[in-house]
């Protein structure tokens, strides 16, 4: 299974911070840098990411479609599903909410070699 968004699920920070208080996830801020669009990478367990601030997109590994993202988005990445953040003119802000505390790099696991299969990065 792919990820989702799902649009305009929550108002602000606080909105985010109670939504992951009942999923029983735990909270991480992560910001990026604007740039190019980072490598396809996946997760080894469930992650939600709650746009908190700026604008862009996630790219889907398994069917290449770009999934807009801003503000009161959450991106839905269930375990092993590769995908990628799209190129951003802006800082990007997210509270990224997973089930178990450790830090955000140890989730990341980056795709080696070719994807097969996903439109390449800049179409």
């Amino acid at each position: 299974m792919g990820i989702r968004v799902r649009k305009q699920a929550f108002d602000g920070q606080a909105g985010a911070l109670q939504d992951i208080a009942r999923s029983g996830f735990w909270p991480t801020t992560l910001v990026t840098p604007p740039g190019p669009e980072l490598p396809m990478h996946w997760h080894d367990s469930d992650v939600h990411a709650y746009v908190i601030a700026g604008e862009s997109y996630m790219r889907c590994g398994e069917t290449g479609e770009r999934l807009a993202t801003g503000p009161g988005d959450i991106v839905e990445i269930p375990l092993g599903a590769l995908h990628a953040e799209g190129e951003t003119a802006t800082p990007m802000t997210y509270l990224v909410a997973a089930p178990t505390t450790r830090a955000l790099r140890e989730y990341l696991k980056i795709q080696q070699g070719p994807v097969t299969g996903v439109a390449a990065a800049g179409d």
